[in-house]
Formats: C-alpha cells, structure tokens, sequence
C-alpha cells in the first residue's frame, strides 16, 4: 500500500509582486538565475472566494475532504527534470527538499488528505511557446489556489517546466497574497454566486449594474470579448424578466415614450445604460429610404434580395441583407406592389411616362393576376399629363405630400413588432389599461380620464338617473331629438310641424322654426353647429341659419317624405334620404345644388356619415345595412339583417355603428369587419321607430327609449345592463334619446307624452 501523507496547499505569488527577504533554503533558483517565489497564502477569513465567471473552465474547489486521489502538491512546483546539467537523482532530492523547508518556515492555511506512490513519474506534455504566453497572461492578476491552478492546467498546458528552459522576460508568474481582496458578501458578476467559504452555493441573482462586457464581470481576469449587440461599451446585467415582463421590450418601449414625450437625453441615456436601442440601424435605414424616394433601396431592405425559406428574416439584432423580419400574415408580393405603385406614380407626377410604363409593364403587371381592377386603374392614369387631375383620379397627394408617410405607416404593419415597434407604442398600451379599467367599471362616467395612478370605479351617485327638468312644449309626439355638438341647444322635433330649439344652461326655448306643412322625423346639426338640417313628411329637407333661426334652403327633389339626413365632416355637403322614388339618397352642396344621386332599390330609413369622412352608413326598411365609400362613391358591402332596421349611430372613432332593430335586440357592429361586437337586449321594439345612441363621457354607454315607456341604459364594452328608467307616462313609447355630449351628466328622453325629460 502507498503510503499516506498530508502536504499544504501551496499559493503562488504573482511576478509583479516585490520578492520578500527569504532564506537560501526558501528559494530555487533556475539556471537563468531569476528567483522564483512560493509563498503561501494568509489564514481563512483573509481568502475569500473571487468571483469565477460561469463561462471559464474553473469550478471553484474549496477545502474539503475529497473523495477522489489527488497528485502531491509537489509536481506543480518548477521542476528541473529537464534540466540537463542535473542528474536523476539531484533532480529528485531537489523536490522534496525545497517542500520540507517551505512547510517548516511558512504557515499552512488548509490542508487535504491525499494519497501517494513513492516516486510517482508522470509524462509531461511541453506547451508550445505561445500557449506558455497566453497561460502566463491569463494566469497573471489572479487569487487562486494551487488546486485551482492545477486543474487549469491539466485542461490547458503544463506550466511546471523547468526554469531553465525559459528566457528571464518569460519567467514563472507569481501570485501573491497581496493580490486577494477581502469582500464581505458574496461576490458574483454573471448571474451565480458563491458562499465565500465555498460551502454552499447563494441563490442566483445578477447585479443591477456592471462593468463587465455581455454580463461578466473583469474582476476575476476573464472578461468576455463579446459586446451588447447596440451599445457596444453598455451591458445588460440585470434579470431578463421586470415583474413578469420581457425587461428588453419594456425597456424599448421606455426609451420610445421618453422619446415621444420629448425627453430625448433621457432616452438616449436610458439607451446606454441599458444597452439597449427602439430599432436596429437596418430600421432606420429603410424608413429613410421610403421617405426619400429610394425605392430599390427600401425594397432590398424589407424583403432582401434573394428572400429566405419559410417566410423568415433577420431579426433586430442582425445585420445581413435578408429583409427585415416579417410578420407570418405578410404577403411579400403586395408588399413590392405597394413600394412599385408609389414608384410608378411619381414617375407620371415628374413628367417621366416612359419609364413609368416600363415599371408597370416589367414590375407590377407580374405581380398581379390578368385583368385586375387596381393594373387597369394605374394603366388609365398614363395617358393624362395634368398632375392635378392625376392626384385627383389616383387619390393621392403626390411626392411631397403625405404620399410616402401613408406608405410607411401601410408596409410597418406587414413588420414584426419585435424589429419595428408601433408608433406610440406605450401610450396605446396605457389607453389599453384605461379602457380595461373602464370596462370593468359598471357607472363610468367621469369628466376626466381615469389616472393612471390609482384603480378607477366610478359610484352610482354620480351617474345621471333622476330626472331634473321636463320639457312639455312640444305640440305633439317627440319623435327625433338632438344636441349640437358643442352641448349648448338641443333640437326636437316630431308630430307636430315645427322645430324647438332649446338653450341648455336654462332650458329657454330659443327658436320655433315652422315652416314644415308636416311631421318632422329626423333632425341634423351642422359639424360647426351654425346650420340644422330639418327632415318633413312634407317631401321636404330644410336647413336653418343656428345663428337667427331663419330659413336658408329648402330642399324639394324628393317625391316621397324625407327620413334621414347628415353633414359630411367638413359641413360643406350634405346627403338626405328617402321613403321611395328614383333617387333615394342624394348628395348636396351647402347652396343646394346636386353633386350625386346614388342608385338604390331599397327605402332609407336612416343614413350618416362617419366623422371620419370615409364612408355612409344607410339602413333600409327591407332589413339591409349599406356601406358606402363616401369619398368614391362606390358601395363597399352589405349586411343582411334578421329584422328590420330603424336607426343608425356611428361612433366618434368611426370604427363602430349602432343598429337598432325590430326583434327588440340593439347590435353594434364593427364598420371594418362587419362583425357584430355585441347585441343589447331587454328593451321592447317591434312596431315603431325606436331611436338609440350612444353615451357618455367616452360614449362607453349604450342607451335606448323602448315601447315599454322606460329607458334602458348598457354598458357598452361587457354588455351589461346598467339600468332601467321610469319616467313616461304609460301606455306609450320613449321614440327617443341623446345623449350631451359636452356634459356627460346629462341626456334627454322624448315620448309619446309629448314630453322631454332631462
């Protein structure tokens, strides 16, 4: 059996430490004559673990009884084995020589228990000269002990060659005491931490801040060459995860709202820190060269010149020429279709027809199926060379117009988010939050938005459900009512043949208009609220001067009574519509003249225009919805309803309309899909007109008169039910109501007696 014995774990100390007076017998000296110094290390609590980055080859080993047979700490020493100018036996009493007398002078701090043989050789493999350099280099600066020092040798080079072999400028580093730090709690710089006596491991954590490169620190020697792929002198060390969220994209999302709110510094500084940035360079380049006309350029850069397999790209942090990345939905021939029209048309508007026929032979045409409607388009703007009457048949602004913004804005929806973040972003998140909040809460009905600051609820005292005034003027039955835009009067009209207007601070009547010979069903105010649009069973439209009460222009075109009418945005048109005849929905000049006549085979029982501009909204008597593009005219699609329809409001974001229905059922629909959102139920419709509309400070309610002389009010985003209101006088139907939209603690109810409650 080989004998047993204990040696002391030796540290060495590094070379640009100053050598300590020693004794002869402390020291070997190599045929170079350059003294090598073994000191050992201090006492425990002066040894604390240095941080050992998670991507070097080293585990930290620390003194404890280990189960496996370990070489004497002898064969790390210089050996002078192959020193030719010593025998055999010199070189081996020379060893255990210079170990007896260190172990006798020097305190040991740990010692281990191991076995050895008697004269164990081993087979020395000889690095070359470079790799003697770079372990020199890597080794030199750092606290670790000979164990440690070993086991990077054995997986690098043996550093134990003789000192004789070696030049002075190449001599043994040493490592000193000296060199050790003390840190008091665990130290970590890559996401793991060490208890600093190595007996057990701390939870994982990452610093907040470091000043290592891609999250390792250079405290122990072995920084990573690899930078942040945005900022190359900033690391991200900090968790990947904020509360749950990607800390990447909240931090891009941060940087972007400060940028947006103006605090460009601080997104900028926000951008260093962090590492990281709202978009790649890429990004940037390629909105540029849309805005600035460089259509090959900003075709190479979204979808490349040779596009990957399966639809793909780079991502944000790449920088090849694959196109940026790509939603899934993405249909990259569209995609060229839209950068090659925005070509082709600015190539007609700079008088340049030949190549703009060579574009749409060689580019567009291939990229479209034979005879599509949107090439013969293009083709028919060839032949006239008047810019104005291109813009005006293409319906585009022009070069430098907001031609090449619109582009933009169109081609960044086909763009992954993760590569090219949404414009204000943050703020559409918060309004997100905002309308989740609302949703969920039952009365909202507030002035002010709801702050961010605190969960929003609204109580039930403050919503509008008593009634405070009621208005008993009117001559007959209410059957349509209205307040203009700015809150200020309010509009009835209905069986009887005049019109009331009534101020709102005081409720005076301010104006009787009595022209009309017959019932008056639909009412409209001017976008401005200087003109009123009347509608009679007389076969008439009028509309009226707000400012004096006076009669401007009567409209007699229609054959039949008059049922619906409504301004375009910019109050400068206006259409009406009717029961029966030839023409049934007409367009107008604000001097009366005729601009369009739209073909219908259907009776309009209700029209409007979005406060968009971009489409009309008619409902028929024969269960039909109808939407136009008002701005070409043509009918976009129609809906087929279960029961008949009476009533149309669009919201104020004209993204949704409100129909009422004969089945007692109020559906809001979606204008863009044509799906239903909703259906609001519980109030009775079947025989009459029934008119609904939306409520609220942000139009959140839905309210609506029924047969069944109540008004009930829902809460437009679950549906819900909020209340039901008495009020009329019964038998009898509430026909109408609307809402103040400058106080969103007012709304207004006419019936069949004859009255207005407020």
């Amino acid at each position: 059996m080989p004998a047993e014995k204990s040696a002391s774990i030796l540290v060495l100390a590094s070379d640009t430490a100053q050598p300590p007076e020693s004794s002869p017998s402390e020291l070997q000296t190599g045929t170079a004559g350059s003294p090598l110094q073994l000191v050992l290390a201090d006492e425990a609590p002066r040894l604390p673990q240095t941080p050992i980055a998670s991507d070097h080859p080293i585990t930290p080993q620390f003194p404890q009884a280990s189960p496996y047979p370990i070489q004497s700490t002898a064969q790390y020493l210089p050996s002078n084995s192959d020193d030719p100018g010593l025998s055999s036996s010199d070189q081996t009493a020379a060893r255990p020589t210079l170990i007896s007398s260190l172990s006798s002078t020097l305190p040991s701090i740990y010692t281990l228990t191991q076995t050895t043989q008697a004269n164990p050789r081993r087979r020395r493999r000889s690095p070359s000269p470079v790799q003697a350099s770079e372990n020199s280099s890597q080794g030199r600066g750092q606290g670790v002990t000979v164990t440690q020092e070993a086991e990077h040798i054995n997986e690098t080079s043996d550093l134990s060659r003789s000192t004789a072999e070696r030049s002075p400028a190449r001599k043994r580093p040493r490592l000193s005491t000296r060199d050790m730090r003390y840190d008091p709690g665990p130290a970590t710089s890559n996401g793991s931490q060490h208890a600093s006596n190595g007996s057990q491991h701390a939870p994982r954590q990452k610093p907040l801040v470091s000043n290592g490169t891609n999250g390792h620190s250079t405290a122990n020697g072995f920084s990573s060459p690899h930078k942040n792929s945005f900022t190359p002198s900033t690391v991200r060390s900090s968790p990947d995860s904020f509360f749950g969220h990607d800390r990447e994209e909240v931090t891009r999302l941060l940087i972007q709202g400060l940028d947006d709110l103006g605090y460009h510094g601080a997104a900028e500084k926000l951008s260093q820190e962090s590492g990281y940035e709202v978009e790649s360079s890429a990004v940037g380049h390629f909105r540029d060269a849309v805005l600035q006309g460089d259509w090959q350029r900003a075709e190479e850069l979204l979808l490349g010149s040779e596009p990957p397999d399966g639809g793909g790209g780079v991502s944000i942090h790449s920088g090849d020429h694959r196109g940026l990345k790509l939603i899934d939905s993405a249909d990259r021939d569209d995609l060229r279709f839209q950068i090659k029209t925005q070509k082709y048309l600015e190539l007609l508007e700079a008088g340049n027809p030949g190549t703009a026929i060579l574009v749409l032979q060689k580019d567009l045409t291939p990229l479209k199926p034979e005879k599509d409607p949107s090439l013969d388009a293009l083709s028919m703007l060839i032949g006239d060379s008047n810019t104005d009457r291109l813009k005006n048949n293409a319906r585009w602004d022009g070069a430098e117009g907001q031609s090449r913004h619109r582009l933009l804005a169109e081609l960044s929806r086909s763009i992954a988010p993760s590569v090219m973040i949404p414009k204000h972003r943050l703020a559409v998140l918060l309004d997100q939050v905002k309308q989740n909040q609302i949703s969920h809460c039952l009365y909202h009905n507030p002035l002010l938005s709801p702050s961010l600051f605190s969960d929003h609820i609204c109580d039930r005292s403050q919503f509008p459900l008593r009634t405070v005034l009621e208005l008993g003027q009117n001559a007959g039955e209410v059957w349509a009512m209205e307040f203009s835009h700015d809150g200020r009067r309010l509009a009835t009209s209905g069986q009887a043949t005049d019109v009331l207007i009534y101020e709102t601070s005081t409720f005076q009547l301010l104006y009787r208009l009595t022209e009309h010979t017959d019932h008056v069903a639909a009412l409209a105010w001017s976008p401005d609220d200087s003109r009123l649009i009347t509608c009679s069973h007389d076969r008439t439209a009028r509309v009226w001067d707000m400012l004096s009460g006076q009669n401007l222009l009567k409209i007699d075109y229609h054959a039949y009574p008059v049922t619906a009418a409504s301004w375009s945005p910019d109050g400068q048109t206006f259409v009406t519509g009717s029961l029966h005849g030839n023409h049934r929905l007409c367009l107008w000049s604000i001097d009366g003249h005729p601009i369009h006549k739209w073909e219908t085979s259907f009776r309009v029982q209700d029209c409007e225009i979005s406060p968009d501009g971009k489409r009309l909204v008619v409902v028929s008597s024969e269960c039909q919805i109808v939407f136009y593009n008002f701005e070409t005219w043509e009918e976009e699609y129609g809906l087929l309803m279960k029961s008949r329809t009476t009533c149309v409001r669009i919201s104020q974001d004209s993204r949704q309309i409100l129909v009422n229905m004969a089945n007692s059922e109020i559906h809001l629909i979606d204008i863009d899909t044509a799906e239903t959102i909703k259906r609001f139920a519980g109030q009775q419709q079947g025989e009459f007109v029934i008119r609904s509309c939306f409520g609220g400070a942000d139009q959140n309610l839905v309210i609506s008169g029924s047969e069944d002389s109540r008004v009930y009010i829902w809460h437009k985003e679950n549906g819900a039910l909020i209340e039901t209101l008495e009020g009329h006088q019964s038998p009898g139907c509430v026909n109408v109501v609307a809402w103040n939209p400058a106080d969103p603690c007012m709304f207004a109810s006419g019936g069949d007696d004859r009255k207005i409650r407020m």
